[in-house]
């Protein structure tokens, strides 16, 4: 979080009037998820994102407009994004864990608009205030959570000048997720698993259903097993997990996925004793959270397929293939599929 002086805020302001782009004379007011009412650019062409889930939105719905990423991206993610978008520079972010930016970073990069997409609470409500009345420049909020998401791509694509970009991308979410209930609506309640996420290469890092790291766990139909206060992550014990006995371990950890079949204290959990252990695919962006943004979409795809293998229709290699077209504007070879996949 930032700290400044009065002595340092002043002469940050006065920077940035010095080299910040004014708001457009055609801009316009728009209400944000807080009920804000913020003036925005009419086209933003220079926006930086809060956060992860704001810059993979950003990315998916107005790539030229990035002014940087919030974690550059790893050399092996390159190739599943836009060309254009590869050499842009690591900014640091303004929220989250390991918030890393200060005001100076930010106004060097003289943005037009500040875009921030997750989590809505007293925090980030106060956060967005306090930067925009430092900075001078508007800082909208999005609506992060899954069931909003048609609704916060169309919101979103509006602040940034693409209606037309928003819709596209909001149909393809209304479509999906109505295909999803369809499919769940063939799956009785006793074919649903009991699920586990494991993070971190021990495992014992998790979301319960509050969080909106597990959100798409229980989307498409899957029992959360664990029963943790909050909204955020959980560090448990594999003593709890073998407790809760999930029928699925969905991990989004390599190193864990490669050795928890061999790790003891594992051993007896009916998901690792039947061999439904499931690496979650994270490039460029992961399937289940990292972040918690459109790259979901995928995600509910695969976990239908991988949960409900016998009722899942479709072709899992082709469905996969038209989201990144879509989204990221690459779409994957068969090779490329197969690796990703895992399969």
């Amino acid at each position: 979080m930032m700290h400044l002086t009065r002595r340092t805020l002043a002469g940050v302001l006065l920077a940035l009037l010095a080299a910040a782009p004014a708001l457009a004379l055609d801009g316009r007011t728009i209400t944000d998820a807080t009920g804000r009412e913020i003036r925005v650019p009419a086209d933003p062409g220079r926006v930086f994102a809060a956060g992860p889930p704001a810059a993979t939105l950003l990315y998916a719905l107005k790539p030229e407009a990035m002014l940087g990423w919030v974690r550059a991206p790893k050399p092996a993610d390159l190739a599943w994004l836009r060309p254009e978008v590869a050499a842009l520079p690591e900014l640091g972010r303004l929220t989250g864990r390991g918030d890393t930016l200060n005001l100076e970073v930010l106004l060097s990069a003289k943005p037009e608009l500040i875009v921030d997409y997750g989590t809505v609470n007293p925090t980030y409500i106060d956060l967005a205030g306090r930067i925009q009345d430092q900075a001078g420049v508007p800082y909208v909020l999005i609506d992060g959570r899954f069931a909003q998401m048609p609704g916060s791509i169309r919101q979103m694509a509006g602040v940034l000048g693409v209606p037309e970009r928003g819709e596209v991308l909001a149909a393809y979410a209304e479509t999906t997720l109505a295909d999803l209930d369809a499919l769940l609506a063939r799956v009785p309640d006793s074919a649903r698993p009991r699920v586990y996420l494991a993070r971190g290469p021990e495992g014992v890092e998790t979301a319960g259903p509050g969080s909106i790291n597990a959100e798409i766990i229980e989307r498409v139909g899957a029992k959360n097993v664990v029963r943790t206060e909050g909204d955020g992550l959980a560090a448990v014990s594999p003593e709890q997990v073998q407790a809760w006995a999930p029928d699925v371990i969905v991990t989004v950890d390599p190193d864990f996925a490669a050795r928890v079949a061999k790790m003891p204290e594992w051993q007896g959990i009916p998901a690792v004793a039947n061999g439904r252990v499931y690496l979650a695919p994270a490039s460029p962006f992961g399937f289940i959270d990292a972040p918690p943004s459109v790259n979901r979409l995928a995600g509910v795809i695969w976990l239908a397929h991988k949960l409900y293998p016998q009722a899942a229709t479709g072709d899992l290699h082709a469905d996969i293939a038209g989201f990144y077209a879509l989204f990221y504007g690459r779409r994957p070879d068969d090779a490329a599929l197969t690796a990703l996949l895992g399969d």
